[in-house]
């Protein structure tokens, strides 16, 4: 293992003949990866069961240009709590060295330092428990076996100080001049005036799931929302809790609505109960015509949910991680973060293939791409019309004022698509990562990820900046929303 590559959480690069004597993990991963996000959870499990032999050391590998920076990679590990040393694989060397072709993959080495086994994909936890259980016990005893010196890397105490944390999603809501922010680093829903003036939050603002009034109600990573105003009610994808949430506005209370809890391991079309059926990381939500729809990120589906008769199903995706148009038998999504309506059509951000899709709802929907190529290794930054267009992982999305507003996310950008002809413009954002406001690309963000709109503004979930961002849609002037009276959880109580 190249001591010349960067490593993050942790004081030193390390090797593998230091670790001889350990049982060591290797997790070949991009942060931008919904597959690489769902085994931390594994990952985190096995060191704690092992934790006296065994070492997991993350290799991430890029797949986006976005992913290669270091300060990006380091605000992912704080993201999602990742407590093992990180290297950074620069020029993609480890990942030939080691033959890797898929994220994730698992490569397991025994205390000699030969390789045991090389595993791809998510759901490995308890092949990997039981190869490490055997290799204790075959080493035991033994001189090929020693006690682990390394210790875990505890998440930052920085983050538990800003007020808001990796904002993912925002929804706004003119006629109650009310302004919804998934605060989802802190696991709560922060509610606000358009303003910025504070109103309270939902959640108590630890990682968890409970229904019940909210002061008590908790969260798992929230990330997209939508209104049905008839009821009146939000609906919440609790992406880490594989959950649909439904807050009630005059109750005042949080109560599931579809989920069990666990991961959806299966990917072909299915349907039933809503609370019986496993999601697998609902990311964004729209209401059109008393349904739900559902951007599925990680089954790389569309789902629906009929609000009367509380069921939901797969609507349209075959599972395959590509960008296939056409009708429900062949049509693919890879990674859905976002999604939008004109009250006629549906409007995807397709991530991973960094593609603008549009669905025409019927009996039989059809799916078709907007702009972008529609290839998984095919990004970019390049306005135009159709497949001249290259976008980097885009995730947010809104239709306003006749437009689609997209949130180019690794891109650090807010573009504007024309949802018939599928030309994109390029409106706000420089290209690279800061916090500066300013007009039109003279503007910084910082992967931003959840747009949504009021009035002549729209407003932008600046995720890594931490921070909820506006952009005048008639002078293109961008400003960052002050909330005076917020802090983040367990730091102050908010008047």
């Amino acid at each position: 293992m190249p001591l010349t590559l960067p490593w993050l959480n942790c004081d030193r690069p390390l090797s593998l003949q230091e670790l001889r004597g350990q049982i060591v993990l290797l997790d070949f991963w991009t942060y931008g990866c919904i597959n690489c996000l769902h085994v931390i959870s594994d990952l985190h499990a096995l060191a704690q069961k092992y934790a006296r032999h065994l070492t997991i050391i993350g290799v991430h590998t890029a797949k986006f240009d976005q992913e290669q920076h270091l300060d990006s990679i380091r605000h992912a590990i704080w993201r999602y709590g990742i407590t093992h040393p990180v290297v950074v694989d620069r020029d993609r060397t480890l990942w030939d060295q080691y033959a890797i072709r898929a994220y994730p993959t698992f490569v397991l080495i025994d205390p000699q330092g030969y390789i045991v086994t090389t595993l791809a994909g998510e759901g490995r936890r308890q092949i990997l428990d039981d190869f490490i259980d055997r290799l204790i016990r075959e080493h035991a005893g033994q001189e090929t076996l020693s006690e682990k010196q390394l210790q875990e890397m505890l998440p930052p105490d920085a983050l538990t100080a800003t007020p808001l944390a990796f904002p993912g999603k925002v929804f706004a809501h003119e006629r109650s001049d009310t302004l919804c922010i998934a605060d989802t680093g802190h696991h709560r829903i922060v509610i606000t005036q358009l303003d910025g003036t504070y109103k309270g939050a939902i959640g108590t603002g630890v990682a968890g799931w409970q229904d019940g009034d909210w002061e008590i109600a908790q969260f798992s990573a929230p990330q997209g929302m939508a209104l049905d105003a008839s009821k009146p009610v939000l609906y919440v994808a609790d992406a880490g809790n594989h959950r649909l949430r439904a807050i009630d506005w005059q109750q005042k209370t949080v109560r599931t609505i579809a989920g069990t809890g666990l991961q959806n391991p299966v990917l072909f079309p299915q349907g039933g109960n809503a609370l019986t059926l496993e999601l697998n990381s609902p990311w964004d939500l729209v209401v059109l015509d008393n349904a739900l729809y559902i951007a599925m990120a990680g089954s790389h589906q569309i789902w629906i949910m009929d609000l009367v008769s509380q069921t939901i199903q797969a609507y349209l995706g075959t599972g395959a991680e590509y960008c296939v148009d056409g009708s429900l038998e062949i049509a693919a999504f890879a990674q859905p973060h976002g999604m939008a309506t004109d009250g006629t059509r549906l409007f995807v951000a397709d991530s991973e293939t960094s593609t603008i899709r549009a669905i025409t709802p019927s009996f039989l929907p059809v799916v078709q791409t907007l702009c972008g190529l529609g290839e998984l290794f095919h990004f970019g930054d390049r306005d135009g019309v159709g497949s001249e267009v290259q976008l980097q992982h885009c995730s947010g999305l809104v239709y306003a004022r006749g437009f689609l507003w997209v949130a180019d996310t690794y891109n650090h950008a807010i573009k504007r698509v024309h949802p018939v002809t599928g030309e994109c413009r390029r409106v706000a954002g420089r290209g690279t990562p800061g916090l500066a406001d300013g007009i039109g690309v003279a503007v910084h963000f910082s992967e931003p990820s959840g747009l949504s709109y009021a009035g002549d503004r729209l407003y932008i979930a600046d995720t890594n900046n931490h921070a909820i961002r506006c952009l005048n849609l008639e002078s293109l002037a961008v400003t960052t929303l002050s909330i005076s009276g917020l802090c983040a959880p367990n730091v102050c109580a908010p008047t």
